[in-house]
């Protein structure tokens, strides 16, 4: 099969900002949605959008906490929004379809990372339900607004973490409980977004609808794995012998600006205009991995670290399709 996964030359780096990125980008009159917009690197991007002029509407599952993150940025709104709630996502998602708005460019943001077992009312197993089903649900229901815009991006928040496990297709939810690990659980959303961009990329571009899947970065502060003690993220080399962060982007350990600058090059960068249903990182298209197995990593045990690329089972246009259909069967039920 043919791949897309090969870098552009964006002129961007592993240190770029989203500041950077946005440099010269007018985006006044564009409407953004980005879920969980007002914490870590969601708030970055909302920060960075809205400053450019956009006018963003931000959903979060605590609306005062997310407007007190927010109050000082310009044309930005919080709604109500619970991904783990389907009736909440199809409320959200309602009204904004109600204020008659076109939607520019959806940001797939919000996500949890490894812990405890955990499942939704449906029984789902909660990182697949939040990070992949309920975009997924939010993402169809927008649809209507995606194709009004006459030409509209979607981007979904994915991770170097795609590495550590494809689809579980026979059991996603770890019905098995003995089976389950927090980390395998989302290294499986984590694929799940790159495969749902890919999917909708060849389904809606015809209606000018793009769809990109992204690695932001190794971030930590974003509170998306707040059951790693500092311990361990000392013995992965992310924080130092004095507790501090350690900074060095060419490691992929970036700051949450840097972190955001992939997002934002995705959602306003004039170079993918034409291109659609790629992986990126770095502020480019990331290369396509000689990688067709998951890569088993012991998280805070040692030294980690992140590589450049995306595996093949990420991208694979087969499991994108697949997976599509998975999606809806399960948010049928």
């Amino acid at each position: 099969m043919t791949h897309k996964q090969h870098p552009i030359g964006s002129g961007f780096t592993a240190a770029s900002s989203a500041t950077d990125v946005l440099a010269g980008i007018d985006l006044t009159g564009r409407q953004i949605i980005v879920t969980a917009g007002h914490v870590g690197l969601g708030l970055e991007t909302t920060r960075a959008l809205s400053r450019a002029g956009a006018s963003v509407v931000v959903g979060a599952r605590s609306p005062e906490r997310a407007a007190a993150a927010v109050a000082d940025l310009p044309g930005v709104q919080v709604h109500r929004l619970d991904l783990l709630d389907p009736r909440s996502v199809a409320d959200f998602a309602a009204g904004y379809l109600d204020t008659g708005r076109p939607l520019h460019t959806l940001v797939n943001n919000a996500g949890i990372m490894g812990g405890p077992l955990v499942r939704d009312g449906r029984g789902y197993e909660a990182q697949f339900a939040t990070n992949h089903l309920g975009h997924f649900q939010l993402t169809n229901a927008l649809l209507p607004a995606l194709r009004a815009a006459t030409g509209a991006r979607v981007v979904e928040l994915s991770s170097w973490g795609h590495h550590l496990s494809d689809i579980r297709w026979d059991e996603p939810h770890f019905e098995d409980e003995s089976s389950y690990d927090g980390m395998l659980a989302y290294g499986q959303s984590k694929t799940a977004n790159v495969l749902f961009a890919v999917e909708l990329d060849r389904l809606w571009s015809d209606d000018g609808i793009r769809g990109y899947a992204l690695h932001p970065g190794g971030i930590l502060g974003t509170n998306l794995a707040p059951w790693m003690p500092d311990e361990g993220w000392k013995l992965m080399g992310l924080i130092d012998e004095h507790g501090n962060v350690v900074i060095d982007p060419d490691r992929d350990l970036k700051t949450p600006q840097q972190g955001a600058a992939t997002t934002v090059w995705a959602a306003t960068s004039p170079l993918l205009d034409d291109i659609g249903g790629v992986f990126l990182q770095n502020s480019d298209i990331a290369p396509l991995e000689d990688i067709d197995e998951p890569v088993a990593v012991e998280f805070g045990t040692g030294p980690f670290e992140m590589t450049v690329g995306v595996t093949r089972y990420a991208v694979d246009p087969e499991s994108a399709q697949r997976l599509w259909g998975l999606s809806e069967k399960l948010l049928a039920v």
